[in-house]
């Protein structure tokens, strides 16, 4: 049965996310918009779309020979007229049909050429072999975008490009076994978007990344490709529900260890800005969806920057979370060495972690906390190594900017109220912190108004704005020469931007405590607590990328 504190944690869950759901996808019946041409090859083309449409579910084979003589006759009508946006959109229609009924007809045309019977001579189906063994087709099911109907809060805006090509979302067969070698999520969703070149009667499916290619060439031109960066997200968030996790990843940090990692969001590219984003607490990457949706539908962006997430599990205290996240950037950096200095985002306590990035604290904070060198302090090894890697650090080089929005860098007050001292006593802390902060009550000093706990601060605790670590961190400034921006939000209840009541806040983090002296700029946003996914927000983060890939 559920305890009292349980019930009211789920109250106040709900009470801050909301009930909606961030993606649901459901399938749905594309539809044709013919110009309904009477003569010429246009004519011929749209009447072929639509017999296949009619054949599609009692005879799919005829009905993708239906389809790939359509888009035959476009891709001929398009080498003629580029500019013929019918033909174009036909074409594209077309090419979408015959992967959705590969996909639903379970056919194969990736292990073997596919022999398709057709009014002018079979067609021979096959594609363009591709040298990344990631990209081998026959590891992935493609379904047409404009087959899924997508919604929920975090998808609100649909982010696309017009041009040739059917946008398709692949996804993978199965696990990657190898997701946090590779710094990848464990099953790909990944937007694609489907051609079909013509040599005669050979059919040759290939695929374009989107974020990569912005144009190709075709029956002779030089033409924009198609895109969608929004389906391929939603089918993601819908498929994974990382909703269900968050809060359990709160709760229970240790049953989750292995989710602290980063991962890449798309292939790795050496000539790209890392945006580097980085959630906050009882959170998941999945916050920062619709900031990565809205950023990808800027060609200059996309030109310019790949995103990759630091997730972890939000129960940990956060400078535990910072140490794991310098640990998977040693890691990272052997696998996909950077050539341009990487862009840090941090929301909410992840700004706190991407503050501790940039920072250097030689022995300060440990000084402050001990009184004595670390050879001097009596714990175990692993106790000493555990606190050395969360106290003494020095800043990243890798980090070239750091943006923090919603960041509680002096604490937060809710941590320290009822609301603040119930969560902390439902989260479950790891063994191993659970041992480290026995040893640490024995021989740590204390001030008189610190906040004294009888075991290792977790995450809530670390938020509080009279915890001995906040204290002392904000003591040491940032490292020099690296730039960072603040972006606060605000409720527009008012109030005063001191300590002075009442206070502007967001709801949850006052402006004094996201306030940072020495931004390069600052930007308070009309907005609750998820001010990263403001429009305001979002767009000052754009301008902020725009300014750092100059």
């Amino acid at each position: 049965m559920p305890t009292q504190h349980s019930r009211i944690l789920l109250a106040l869950t709900l009470a801050l996310t909301g009930c909606s759901q961030y993606a649901s996808v459901s399938p749905q019946t594309p539809q044709f918009h013919p110009v309904r041409a009477t003569l010429g090859t246009l004519a011929t083309v749209e009447h072929g779309i639509t017999s296949g449409l009619r054949r599609e579910k009692h005879d799919p084979l005829v009905a993708l020979g239906e389809f790939l003589t359509a888009a035959d006759l476009a891709a001929k009508q398009l080498e003629r007229h580029p500019a013929d946006s019918a033909a174009r959109d036909a074409y594209n229609f077309a090419v979408a049909r015959v992967l959705g009924i590969i996909q639903k007809a379970k056919l194969d045309p990736w292990t073997q050429p596919l022999r398709v019977p057709a009014v002018g001579g079979e067609f021979l189906v096959t594609h363009r072999p591709d040298p990344r063994p990631a990209w081998n087709p026959a590891l992935y099911d493609f379904t047409p975008a404009d087959e899924f109907d997508i919604s929920g809060s975090y998808v609100t805006e649909h982010s696309r490009k017009e041009g040739l090509g059917a946008p398709t979302v692949a996804t993978g067969r199965g696990l990657n076994a190898n997701a946090a070698k590779d710094f990848t999520i464990p099953k790909i969703f990944y937007g694609i978007t489907a051609l079909i070149r013509f040599e005669g009667r050979r059919a040759v499916i290939g695929f374009e990344d989107p974020l990569a290619t912005e144009r190709v060439s075709f029956g002779g031109h030089s033409v924009p490709l198609a895109a969608d960066y929004t389906v391929p997200l939603a089918v993601m968030l819908a498929s994974t529900q990382p909703k269900k996790m968050e809060l359990t990843r709160l709760l229970r940090p240790e049953q989750y260890a292995e989710t602290a990692r980063i991962s890449r969001l798309q292939p790795y590219d050496p000539n790209k800005t890392v945006v580097l984003v980085v959630h906050g607490l009882m959170d998941s990457p999945a916050t920062w969806v619709p900031m990565i949706n809205a950023l990808r539908g800027d060609a200059q962006i996309r030109r310019t920057c790949q995103f990759w997430f630091y997730s972890y599990p939000s129960g940990y205290p956060y400078p535990h979370s910072a140490a794991i996240l310098r640990r998977e950037l040693d890691a990272i950096k052997k696998r996909f060495p950077l050539q341009k200095n990487m862009v840090v985002i941090g929301h909410s306590m992840g700004g706190c972690i991407s503050r501790l990035l940039i920072t250097d604290t030689g022995d300060k904070i440990w000084m402050g906390i001990f009184k004595k060198p670390p050879a001097q302090v009596p714990m175990s090894p692993e106790t000493k190594q555990l606190l050395t890697e969360a106290v003494m650090f020095q800043h990243r080089p890798e980090v070239g900017r750091v943006i923090f929005i919603a960041a509680p860098l002096r604490g937060s007050e809710l941590a320290t109220n009822w609301v603040g001292r119930i969560g902390t006593k439902l989260v479950k802390s790891p063994a191993t912190l659970l041992k480290a902060g026995n040893e640490v009550l024995k021989v740590a000093t204390f001030q008189a108004d610190d906040l004294k706990l009888n075991r290792m601060p977790n995450s809530v605790d670390t938020l509080a704005p009279n915890n001995r670590f906040v204290r002392e961190i904000n003591k040491i400034p940032i490292a020099p020469g690296i730039p960072y921006h603040v972006i606060s939000g605000d409720r527009g209840k008012g109030g005063n931007k001191d300590h002075t009541k009442p206070v502007m806040s967001d709801g949850i983090v006052p402006y004094w405590s996201s306030h940072l002296d020495g931004a390069q700029s600052e930007l308070v946003v009309p907005s609750g607590h998820s001010a990263h996914q403001n429009p305001q927000a979002i767009a000052e983060v754009k301008r902020i990328l725009k300014r750092h890939v100059r």
